[in-house]
């Protein structure tokens, strides 16, 4: 607002609002695909390092498979913490794929991506791009 409550012009807090809006950077969400089932404590680890890659990178990571089975069951919730996975993944900007084996439920999750027009990366497991 260039002007104040009663209608006269007052330019110091635009202008410091506008600074601080330019000072704000634009960190895109990004999904956070890897494995998980198997070497659990292997995945996790790596997922962690994949999420703080996207950090550095200027990007807000979302990885449910670090978050749900905080409180969740794999076994008696998976359907559940799929779908709301989907949920997630529809609002990122971007699907980041790590590692060279892509599992069923990944394959799952670069399907759904795709279906919904989300641009897909592919990275080994040492944060290399790769292009498919």
């Amino acid at each position: 607002m260039k002007y104040n409550d009663e209608g006269y012009l007052d330019l110091t807090p635009y202008e410091a609002l506008k600074n601080v809006e330019a000072d704000t950077k634009f960190r895109p969400i990004v999904y956070i695909c890897s494995p998980f089932a198997g070497d659990r404590k292997r995945h996790v680890q790596a997922a962690r390092r994949y999420c703080r890659y996207a950090v550095d990178a200027g990007c807000i990571p979302v990885a449910p498979h670090l978050f749900f089975p905080q409180f969740m069951g794999e076994e008696t919730e998976r359907g559940l913490a799929i779908f709301m996975g989907n949920v997630l993944l529809s609002k990122c900007y971007e699907v980041w794929v790590f590692g060279d084996n892509v599992s069923a439920g990944m394959a799952a999750e670069i399907a759904y991506a795709g279906k919904k027009g989300k641009p897909v990366r592919y990275f080994t497991e040492d944060f290399t791009e790769v292009f498919k």
